[in-house]
């Protein structure tokens, strides 16, 4: 189906922040399937654990114990709030089911009128139903009514507009640390605190979408461990499973009480293949040094769209984010920028509010980052022109 606006371009093999297109062309990617090959292509580790995993047993079914999922997700609990996790196969599975679990925890409380999440406007949850709805931008939305209910919009980093929009039948709040597909848009600590603050206040939960934000991608393993916070419930993916297939629920074991048997479930969630490149990932994420790497390359990258935007006004207005995961807004269409981009040798990312995003994988070195910031200069010089 034509559901994709496409780049006249297909790849068939890569190699650490690097790949290669079927006409031979090599290209540097700032866009990691859009912050999913967080360690890169064709990492060895994940390479060696896939295969070995392969070689044994694909599906076994969650009707029987998972012994890769147990593994998983001790080391998840371990490094992490939680107290418990359910692993799906995507991000939007992930945020469909902290959704499903804030309106269980409530039930099971004594509050089964409080079934309405406070979301943010400019969010990205997903493309099902209900997280389409959570994010509420009506380009997605269009063509797919009626709109499931049960959400309520405030603005994105507004306390005071949150406080009151709490009622009687607020379950919980859910926001992105940073939003990605909005803008590049980050939330302040304070801010984050002051959710936490809030949802212990009214007696609610406070959820959080660490699906492009989370596995390392601001340099620690969840964008929200800069606050100092905790949720009380969490969804992630794309990271996580390296370009592996995997999402998962993360909760404490209050907010998860009503998550029983037959309650919630997935065919294909965490099956030994998704589990074996998780458990590598981690091995990666987890070792000493990965993420203070991260923070130096992020450093790096910030330092260098600094000089980027000073020296082409015409072009670029600011840059945004943290970690890496970064953007530049641009002055004309961001879609002109990305292409240039590619004709450059280059791959990036759109997001909203006319910013180009910047994921480069975790594993990114210092000359990749001069390269990068390069051609950007080279494709800033060209539109000017």
């Amino acid at each position: 189906m034509p559901t994709y606006a496409r780049a006249n371009v297909s790849f068939e093999k890569g190699e650490g922040v690097y790949l290669t297109a079927t006409d031979g062309r090599r290209f540097l990617d700032f866009g990691s399937g859009v912050a999913v090959n967080a360690l890169g292509h064709a990492h060895p580790h994940l390479v060696a654990a896939l295969k070995a995993q392969a070689e044994k047993l694909w599906h076994c079914s969650n009707l029987y114990r998972v012994p890769g999922q147990e593994t998983v997700a001790k080391r998840l609990i371990a490094n992490s709030f939680a107290d418990t996790v359910f692993f799906c196969n995507s991000g939007a599975e992930a945020m469909e089911g902290v959704i499903k679990l804030m309106r269980k925890y409530q039930y099971e409380t004594g509050h089964p009128e409080r079934n309405r999440v406070i979301v943010a406007e400019g969010a990205f949850h997903g493309r099902t139903l209900a997280t389409l709805a959570a994010g509420g931008q009506e380009k997605h939305l269009k063509g797919f009514s009626p709109i499931t209910e049960g959400f309520d919009r405030v603005a994105f980093g507004n306390l005071n507009e949150l406080r009151a929009a709490i009622g009687p039948h607020t379950a919980g709040i859910l926001v992105e640390p940073i939003q990605g597909e909005g803008g590049i848009r980050s939330a302040t600590t304070e801010y984050l605190k002051g959710l936490r603050a809030t949802a212990d206040e009214f007696g609610i939960l406070l959820g959080l979408d660490e699906v492009q934000t989370g596995n390392g991608r601001t340099g620690k393993l969840y964008a929200h461990e800069w606050a100092g916070i905790t949720p009380d419930v969490m969804g992630t993916a794309k990271g996580l499973g390296g370009g592996f297939p995997v999402g998962a629920i993360l909760a404490t074991e209050k907010a998860a009480v009503g998550m029983t048997p037959g309650t919630h479930g997935s065919t294909f969630g965490g099956n030994p293949l998704a589990m074996a490149v998780a458990d590598a990932v981690l091995d990666v994420m987890l070792a000493d040094g990965f993420m203070d790497h991260v923070c130096q390359m992020s450093e790096l990258l910030w330092a260098g769209l600094g000089e980027l935007v000073a020296a082409h006004p015409t072009v670029l207005e600011d840059r945004r984010g943290a970690g890496l995961l970064l953007g530049v807004k641009c002055k004309g269409p961001n879609t002109d920028f990305i292409a240039k981009l590619l004709d450059l040798g280059m791959l990036a990312v759109g997001a909203g509010d006319n910013v180009v995003r910047l994921l480069p994988p975790l594993i990114v070195e210092p000359s990749h980052i001069a390269e990068a910031i390069d051609i950007m200069h080279r494709a800033c010089g060209e539109l000017a022109a």
